[in-house]
């Protein structure tokens, strides 16, 4: 499908169901899609990046891949993550993104609908791996909004580029609010190390 007819399709979707894409779409990195808390949150990144002319690569874990869905997936940029071995992936995107100026990879750092914990960290390890930038990206039920948020390198200081992450999600809900995780790594929970 050409970028004219994807860009039309999904302006023409958002128009119908009256969402509105808000902010600067990234044109390079790693887009975090947030708070994921419905099936629904892929459909919506795809419409609000289609609309904007990006056609983003989408990890998405690989049992989803099963069936038609698998090539529905394929078709709208999936990229199916073992996550059992998911620094493989992380090795063919960074080659990827190296080759390619204009490059999105679109990631629920959240991992699963469900409320959780904490986020999942592939998203962190792979802005450090690839030298891309983390881009928030996010969907707002309650207003019916999708949208870009900053777009900033990572420091290597998780506390301080989380709390900025956290800062940024802080007022937005998804599409089931009860559903939503706080922006927080595993990193961040463990005891600071003893030296």
């Amino acid at each position: 499908m050409s970028t004219t007819i994807r860009r039309i399709l999904a302006r023409t979707l958002l128009r119908l169901a009256r969402w509105r894409v808000e902010g600067e779409v990234p044109r390079t990195g790693i887009m975090v899609g947030a708070p994921h808390t419905s099936n629904w949150d892929l459909v919506g990144a795809l419409m609000m990046l289609w609309s904007r002319d990006v056609s983003p690569k989408i990890l998405i874990k690989q049992e989803a891949f099963k069936g038609p869905v698998g090539w529905i997936l394929r078709a709208t940029g999936g990229v199916a993550v073992d996550r059992t071995n998911a620094s493989e992936v992380v090795g063919e995107l960074a080659s990827h993104a190296a080759r390619d100026e204009s490059f999105v990879i679109a990631i629920a750092a959240e991992g699963t609908r469900s409320q959780g914990t904490h986020w999942k960290s592939g998203f962190y390890r792979l802005a450090q791996d690839t030298g891309l930038p983390i881009s928030l990206g996010y969907i707002d039920g309650p207003t019916r909004t999708l949208g870009f948020g900053p777009t900033f390198p990572v420091t290597g200081d998780v506390r301080a580029d989380m709390d900025r992450v956290r800062e940024f999600y802080a007022d937005k809900h998804g599409i089931h609010p009860e559903n939503r995780t706080e922006p927080r790594l595993r990193e961040e929970l463990a005891p600071p190390s003893q030296d």
